[in-house]
């Protein structure tokens, strides 16, 4: 799971637990003290209706209380009212029972204080009264239970509103894991750009016009890459023009060599013949600098066609092989798969070339190199297996660093120069496959 996955679904997370909080709340603060209010509204409700209701009757008798009591029957909160007298009678015909609640009466009739009844959607409120008659009645009404407001409304409407919520939610969470996984995904993208080589790889200007931890980060990555652009651009420069100014005093040494050669007597020549051998190692050194620094400046011809790498490799295998008889050495193919690829045929060559003669130069003298090339899948696998004494486990990473001697003696008896493997790494690179 990628980032930015992971940020959404967190964010998607805290907004859903944000939204089943609120509706919590808001059933918490709306169920309790609601009931509470209710309850206040009706003993203050009670209070005020039967008093009115005395004076209506001091005033205009039964007339006018009858009115009144039709009138708080059509409200919305009141759905029962009537006033029962301790005899049974009622004052309305359609109003409330006297024999329904036998509890309520007496003790309304046993308190001057409104006594409320809960039922399951209504609630009765009742108070005593003592009419300008002298008669004693009891004020009764039925309230009905206040209706909770939904978070959301009420169907259809609240299903608009879920799905609005969601889309909201969704478009809210993507937002934000794009504004914080953005600039990590293109962080990323010239990271592995530097890795492959390409050295002019940036990306504060990709982030965009922002100022936090990851725009820096950003800033920070463009000072490194400048910073290692110009240390391997400095380095590659140098050994390209060391090698091309080595190479004209080099080719002037020679020719003085050959000159003085001529003139000396037999005693030197075993002396001029060790410094035409050194001079001709030093001359190799300098092609094969010049190769590396072709190849990773990416100046080096790089055509592509497809050729046959059975036959490229039993070429090289051949003269590998002739050499190598010289020293009681020799180089033989134990396997070999018809395969064809794409590539250049020079680079490819160079490439076989410099581990063969590498694995040549340190296998134990009577022994032979094996060579396997094998086909599967799509690719090719060239295997070489000398049986020398191997490198240790510690020093296989640094195989491939230009110049690089696993032991100085022995490189120095066998001639190598540490850069056959460098060329061969590169030229593997260039063709982007596992080396």
């Amino acid at each position: 799971m990628n980032l930015f996955v992971k940020i959404f679904l967190w964010f998607l997370a805290a907004i859903v637990l944000l939204v089943c909080v609120i509706v919590f709340l808001n059933w918490t603060v709306q169920t309790e003290p609601v009931v509470s209010r209710w309850r206040l509204s009706m003993q203050y409700q009670t209070n005020v209706y039967t008093e009115t209701a005395g004076q209506l009757y001091a005033l205009g008798g039964e007339r006018e209380v009858g009115e009144f009591l039709g009138r708080l029957r059509d409200s919305d909160r009141i759905s029962e009212v009537d006033l029962i007298g301790v005899n049974g009678r009622s004052w309305l015909s359609e109003g409330v029972s006297a024999n329904s609640y036998p509890d309520l009466m007496a003790a309304a009739l046993a308190s001057n204080t409104v006594e409320i009844q809960s039922l399951n959607e209504s609630a009765l409120s009742a108070r005593q009264i003592t009419l300008a008659d002298g008669n004693k009645y009891v004020f009764i009404l039925r309230w009905e239970r206040p209706r909770m407001t939904p978070f959301f409304g009420d169907p259809p409407m609240k299903y608009f509103r879920y799905a609005g919520l969601l889309v909201a939610a969704l478009l809210l969470c993507w937002a934000l894991a794009r504004y914080l996984a953005s600039p990590i995904g293109k962080l990323r993208k010239a990271t592995q750009k530097l890795a492959g080589g390409d050295l002019s790889a940036r990306v504060a200007d990709q982030v965009g016009n922002r100022h936090d931890e990851l725009a820096a980060l950003a800033k920070d990555f463009d000072v490194m890459a400048e910073r290692i652009e110009s240390l391997i651009t400095s380095q590659q420069r140098l050994s390209r023009d060391v090698s091309h100014e080595l190479r004209s005093p080099l080719a002037r040494m020679n020719v003085a060599l050959e000159i003085a050669k001529q003139k000396m007597n037999g005693d030197s020549l075993p002396l001029f013949a060790r410094l035409e051998t050194e001079s001709q190692r030093l001359n190799d050194m300098i092609s094969r600098l010049l190769t590396l620094s072709k190849l990773e400046t990416g100046l080096q011809d790089f055509e592509q066609h497809e050729l046959n790498l059975r036959s490229l490799v039993e070429q090289v295998v051949s003269d590998a092989d002739f050499e190598a008889s010289a020293k009681g050495k020799s180089v033989k193919i134990i396997n070999s798969t018809d395969c064809r690829v794409v590539g250049s045929e020079n680079l490819i060559r160079s490439a076989v070339d410099n581990v063969l003669r590498n694995a040549v130069r340190y296998t134990r003298e009577g022994t032979a190199v094996e060579v396997s090339l094998t086909n599967g899948d799509g690719h090719a696998a060239l295997r070489i297996v000398d049986h020398g004494n191997g490198v240790p486990d510690a020093e296989l990473s640094n195989l491939f660093r230009p110049f690089y001697r696993v032991g100085e003696a022995r490189d120095r008896g066998s001639g190598g120069t540490g850069l056959g493997l460098a060329i061969a790494e590169q030229a593997v690179k260039l063709h982007n496959v596992a080396s």
